[in-house]
């Protein structure tokens, strides 16, 4: 199976298109001007489409291969080899809602491994008004396709080569949650004087994937919650596959069933990092 998931890969990339296609025309033209909201029992924007979008997905990837169903609804015992697919909503509710072009919709597939860990090996982002879509694939690399009027230039993803905090450029998440935003700030304040620029744009799937490509050297954002498992868990396979590296703000691995604070970085720049995002890293 693990010879088929670049062709599975560029499989699912096509599905996250053809989704993208319906999302893009919601965007443009909506029908609802209210339909993102912030439910009052969640810290988690919604979205109308959302369900439409992950149902359309689904669907197409139970189709192409159903494996062991859906990572939300995967059983409380599982055995090593158990796949799931892990589909998420619109990334970057806020961007899209405003008319900005920086959302995504991402799909990854979660194996069961010899310790009966769960681990992303599949990953697509897909920027439908970006016309971009990143994929890779377990021990296939990751590549970028950017949909052109004259088709679709692909190529290898590679992670930067700078090697030093100082003159590098830097991205951060952080949330419409003040008291999560906190401590983004507080990092920032420690290496303001380090980096040549800082970007904010996001959402988290894009950020994970720009780092893969070059376009950012590091990204970190705090308490990033369970409903961004899909997003983050599909970035980081691209990052990985990159030969970036993604992580917590403790040095630990992502934990994918709790809140986690993400880093990716080029893998050049980690030790000057981390430390301003060690003492400030949540025990999640």
């Amino acid at each position: 199976m693990t010879t088929n998931l670049r062709a599975l890969a560029l499989k699912a990339a096509q599905v996250t298109k053809d989704a993208g296609k319906h999302a893009l025309h919601d965007q443009i033209n909506p029908q609802d001007l209210d339909m993102f909201e912030i439910p009052s029992t969640s810290k988690q924007l919604s979205s109308s489409i959302d369900e439409k979008l992950i149902a359309f997905i689904e669907n197409r990837l139970n189709y192409l291969e159903p494996y062991n169903g859906m990572w939300r609804d995967r059983p409380e015992e599982t055995k090593p080899g158990d796949k799931f697919w892990c589909v998420g909503p619109i990334d970057g509710a806020i961007n899209f809602r405003r008319n900005m072009s920086e959302w995504a919709i991402t799909v990854s597939l979660f194996e069961f491994n010899e310790e009966n860990s769960a681990q992303p090996i599949l990953g697509v982002v897909h920027a439908p008004a970006l016309g971009l879509t990143y994929l890779a694939a377990k021990d296939h690399g990751a590549i970028r396709i950017r949909h052109t009027p004259l088709g679709e230039q692909r190529g290898k993803t590679i992670p930067s080569t700078t090697r030093s905090l100082a003159g590098s450029v830097v991205s951060f998440g952080m949330s419409h949650v003040p008291e999560e935003s906190a401590r983004a700030f507080r990092v920032l304040s420690g290496i303001a004087d380090k980096p040549a620029d800082v970007k904010r744009i996001g959402p988290v799937s894009l950020d994970l994937c720009k780092v893969a490509d070059g376009t950012y050297d590091a990204y970190f954002e705090p308490h990033l919650h369970q409903w961004d498992i899909p997003a983050v868990s599909a970035g980081t396979v691209i990052v990985r596959q990159a030969e970036g590296n993604v992580s917590r703000w403790n040095g630990n691995p992502i934990h994918w069933r709790r809140e986690n604070d993400i880093v990716a970085t080029n893998g050049l720049i980690d030790n000057e990092l981390k430390p301003y995002l060690i003492d400030l890293a949540q025990p999640f």
